[in-house]
Formats: structure tokens, sequence, C-alpha cells
């Protein structure tokens, strides 16, 4: 994997999460631009899924658990697209704070993906 991309990733996701947080919590309902922040990241996400299949084959395989980082790249998939759906059908002051409990779980998730594949298993 790609240190840089899986940053930025984590980046975005972050940043989403703490916008969403404070848009939130300040009472505002999610705007087009809050969903698109994680809409962003779960394109990014889809390419993770294609660098993941592609990358063993360029010999590149993860280094630690596979079905750990499996499992995390699955529900980091299917978090986002969630937490998008039930934003936009309710569009209410929680479901922001949802978005952003969902954006920051996600830059979690990403990290510890990123750590499993480029840190030798103990």
């Amino acid at each position: 994997m790609i240190l840089w991309f899986t940053m930025v990733q984590i980046v975005v996701a972050l940043a989403a999460g703490l916008f969403c947080l404070i848009a939130g919590f300040a009472g505002r309902r999610p705007s087009d631009y809050t969903v698109g922040s994680l809409l962003l990241v779960e394109v990014l996400l889809i390419a993770q899924v294609v660098i993941a299949i592609i990358a063993p084959f360029a010999g590149n395989p993860p280094t630690g658990d596979l079905l750990e980082f499996w499992v995390y790249l699955i529900a980091a998939v299917l978090l986002p697209i969630g937490g998008i759906a039930w934003a936009l059908l309710e569009r209410g002051r929680w479901s922001t704070v949802v978005l952003g409990v969902v954006a920051i779980s996600l830059a979690i998730m990403l990290w510890r993906m990123q750590t499993i594949w480029t840190l030798p298993a103990a």
C-alpha cells in the first residue's frame, strides 16, 4: 500500500469527522459538503480495495494478520455507506453527529489497516 495514499484518506476522514461533529453539535443538519466529504473518503476506500487486491500480485503482500486487514477493509467500506444513507434519509442534527463518528472511526480503521500492511508481524 502506498503510505501517502492512506495518510490522505486518514486526514480527509479526520477533517470530515471533525467538521461533521462541530456542525452537529452546533445544531446544523448535514449539508451536501459534510455528506460529500464522506463520499470522497468512500471513493478513496474503493480505490484502496482495488489496490489491496492487486498489491499481492505485484509482490507487496501484507505483513500482518490478513484476516484482520480484510475485516477492517470491509467494515471501512460498509460503515460510511450506512452512515451516509442514514444521514440522507434522516437529515437531522444527530445524523450529522453520526457522520462525524463514522468518519473518525473510519480514520482509526484506516490507520490500523496501514499498520497491518506495512509493519512486520511480531
